[in-house]
């Protein structure tokens, strides 16, 4: 059977990038809320005054990214009426950068042009942060908000998280040139409890928690979606309600559910159909689930990489269950191959807790009888296939995957 003529004819979707992770609604469904505390935390900076410093967390899809894009753009609209203001915002994707440093360069680099970005190397971090203090100050501008998103890939190497927000204070950037404020977002709440004090004093100055959705606002951004992805008449009275209520009692999240409902619409366009039916979700669910995994093994920061490559070279050689520290020798010598920081065996038992809680690991806690006290065994709870295909596409860990290191000890 040859190839089938390209053709622009669909009876299910009219407008299907509506229902994609890229698309930005008009409107934020069910986040009054929030954004009503997130204008309020921003509220100084329109008055011309030191911005707070606002930390966002809550697991993903749930609104964080969209609702800082909205706010900032409202911001940036309205402050067009003030002669006294000129805000600009600097927005940081911290996903595969895992170390304060990382993460200066990145900032130093946001102010320069091609030609003269500083390398990821090669500089002292103090000579880095002057570097980034003299381009604030420099910058003509009233103030600049300064989004770091997924600050949790950072992990324990924070300073730039206590620096930044206090860079006026410090002396670092003079006010009277540029007041500066930081807006951290984190998917991981354990990433919040586990901050350093001092970095939890200068940074979360205005919490903002955006919980999971249940199915009832599920549903409310499901139509509202739909009836701009959707062709007319085409989705069956059940079909919003079952999803939202497949993602409501899974997830919570709004791009899960959005996922959904686009890959039922999908299983009834590929077969020519021209209503999406209940059997359509129930049919999807499986497949949107497994591909949840690994898009949530896959956004994981480097050094919970490293943490899942020490337990699947374990799994590889059937020594599962075992204790932490076992895990943690394979965790040093993996970071070392690929030239990662090595962090201490208290921060990986961070991370394994942290993998157990997502579904990766599974954790077996033992008594030591009379002795006293207990110990946790840790088991890989996911495919070791779906494990090392995402590793090795993970350029930082390919290495670990390739030929030449295979060759190094367990590796």
């Amino acid at each position: 059977m040859g190839l089938e003529p390209f053709s622009a004819d669909d009876p299910i979707f009219s407008h299907e990038s509506v229902l994609r992770d890229t698309y930005t609604p008009d409107d934020l469904v069910e986040r009054d809320r929030e954004l009503q505390e997130y204008q309020n935390a921003l509220k100084p900076v329109i008055k011309g005054e030191d911005p707070k410093n606002i930390f966002l967390y809550g697991q993903t899809g749930v609104g964080k990214s969209i609702a800082t894009e909205m706010i900032l753009d409202r911001l940036d609209q309205d402050q067009q009426q003030y002669d006294y203001l000129d805000i600009k915002s600097l927005n940081i994707l911290c996903k595969g950068l895992n170390s304060s440093y990382q993460v200066s360069v990145k900032l130093v680099n946001e102010f320069r042009p091609p030609g003269e970005k500083i390398p990821p190397t090669g500089y002292s971090p103090d000579a880095v942060l002057e570097m980034l203090w003299t381009h604030l100050t420099e910058l003509d501008a009233t103030h600049v908000l300064i989004v770091l998103d997924e600050i949790d890939s950072i992990g324990g190497n924070d300073d730039i998280l206590y620096q930044l927000p206090r860079a006026n204070s410090n002396g670092n950037v003079p006010p009277e040139e540029t007041k500066i404020g930081v807006i951290g977002i984190s998917n991981d709440f354990t990433f919040r409890d586990n901050l350093d004090a001092r970095v939890k004093d200068s940074l979360a100055e205005e919490e903002i928690h955006f919980p999971p959705y249940d199915a009832p606002q599920l549903e409310n951004i499901l139509r509202q979606r739909a009836k701009k992805a959707f062709e007319d008449d085409v989705l069956s009275n059940d079909v919003i309600p079952l999803t939202a209520a497949f993602s409501g009692q899974e997830s919570g999240s709004a791009r899960q559910a959005l996922k959904l409902l686009y890959k039922a619409g999908d299983l009834a366009r590929s077969r020519d159909e021209t209503t999406v039916v209940e059997d359509h979700v129930r049919e999807a669910e499986p497949l949107v689930e497994a591909g949840k995994v690994e898009d949530e093994l896959a956004s994981l920061p480097t050094q919970s990489h490293l943490t899942l490559h020490a337990v699947l070279r374990l799994s590889e050689e059937d020594e599962l269950p075992v204790k932490s520290n076992v895990i943690y020798q394979q965790y040093q010598q993996a970071a070392e191959a690929i030239d990662a920081d090595v962090k201490t065996d208290r921060t990986i038992r961070d991370r394994l807790s942290q993998l157990s809680l997502k579904g990766f690991l599974d954790v077996d806690e033992r008594n030591k009888g009379s002795q006293g006290g207990s110990y946790y065994l840790y088991d890989l709870d996911i495919r070791e296939d779906v494990v090392r295909d995402i590793l090795e596409d993970d350029d930082r860990m390919a290495p670990l995957y390739g030929s030449e290191t295979r060759t190094l000890g367990s590796f």
